[in-house]
């Protein structure tokens, strides 16, 4: 989190969240680098409070959010419910200091344990079922129409992380010059029902619980209106990067190969696979290095990066630089 969010961020602003959504005064902290994520309790029954400094996101852009889940849940799709407050308020806001604000959020806990990647069951069940549970998300949110009292997500292309040159630093000309030209490939993409829509656009292995038959999906946070085939590069591009060192590429592309094999055939049990699709990943590959190398720089500042992150921002960096994505398929 930044600097500036961390001071606003008090335990008595904690403590009257706690008292909106009647929860027990004990909380743990999963979270803090978008938002702040605790596991709370109530009744003894665990749930998750997510806090958003409105620097991050708008109150619109929350209950836009929380209406496509609550669509989504209705879709019998595995995704958490949302509680209302003592106001019976999905979203509670509360000033801070400075005249900003928090907004806080309470949703269910979900069902299963997190996946490690280097796991036993990090295999190709998890996968095919992976693609299956994005499948059926992309195939509920052809049906999905915003509320009119609602205002609709953002487009992928209004993150404010595509700020590019306020977020690279100065050296990085080049850099920026190769996005551009990124930016341009992927704006003449076809786009239609069948190619993009409402998506979660971060269900890597960080974002689900799996319960051995369910993959369980929450952090809605960076929900945009994007390309499918975004959607299917987020789980690729994760599972690559923090499974296999990036001095092994040949072992990245056998890994690949094999991953994406099993998560589109999930897919395909639920959707048709988007026109195109593998033709057009490396592009959403490329893009996610670059969503990365702009969000590492905006939030975490030289002087508080350790080793695994500074040698995370060169091998991104590099990869931007040549035009190469994570993987070759």
């Amino acid at each position: 989190m930044e600097k500036a969010v961390e001071v606003l961020f008090t335990d008595r602003l904690l403590g009257r969240f706690l008292e909106l959504y009647q929860l027990e005064a004990d909380t743990k902290k999963l979270g803090d680098f978008e938002n702040y994520v605790f596991e709370v309790k109530k009744k003894s029954e665990p749930y998750i409070l997510r806090i958003t400094h409105s620097s991050h996101r708008t109150g619109e852009e929350i209950a836009a959010e929380l209406d496509w889940i609550g669509f989504l849940r209705n879709e019998n799709i595995s995704v958490p419910q949302v509680f209302q407050s003592i106001n019976h308020k999905t979203l509670e806001e509360l000033p801070a200091e400075d005249g900003s604000f928090f907004y806080g959020c309470l949703f269910s806990k979900a069902v299963g344990e997190p996946v490690k990647i280097h796991s036993h069951i990090f295999n190709e069940h998890l996968f095919h079922t992976w693609g299956r549970t994005l499948g059926q998300m992309h195939a509920a949110t052809k049906k999905y129409t915003v509320p009119e009292d609602i205002k609709a997500r953002p487009r992928w292309d209004e993150d404010d992380l595509l700020n590019i040159e306020h977020y690279f630093p100065a050296e990085d000309g080049l850099l920026v010059q190769h996005t551009v030209e990124l930016l341009g490939q992927l704006q003449i993409l076809p786009v239609n029902k069948d190619t993009f829509g409402l998506v979660h656009t971060d269900v890597h292995s960080g974002n689900f619980f799996f319960d051995g038959e369910t993959v369980n999906v929450f952090d809605f946070d960076d929900c945009s209106y994007h390309w499918f085939t975004s959607d299917i590069a987020i789980p690729l591009y994760y599972s690559v990067m923090h499974k296999i060192p990036a001095d092994q590429q040949a072992q990245r592309d056998r890994f690949a190969a094999k991953f994406i094999t099993a998560f589109a055939a999930g897919y395909e049990k639920a959707n048709s696979l988007p026109a195109g699709w593998k033709e057009h990943m490396p592009l959403f590959l490329k893009l996610r290095d670059i969503l990365l190398y702009a969000v590492f720089h905006k939030k975490i500042a030289p002087s508080d990066r350790n080793e695994r992150i500074t040698a995370l921002l060169s091998e991104i960096g590099e990869r931007i630089r040549r035009k190469q994505p994570i993987v070759n398929l």
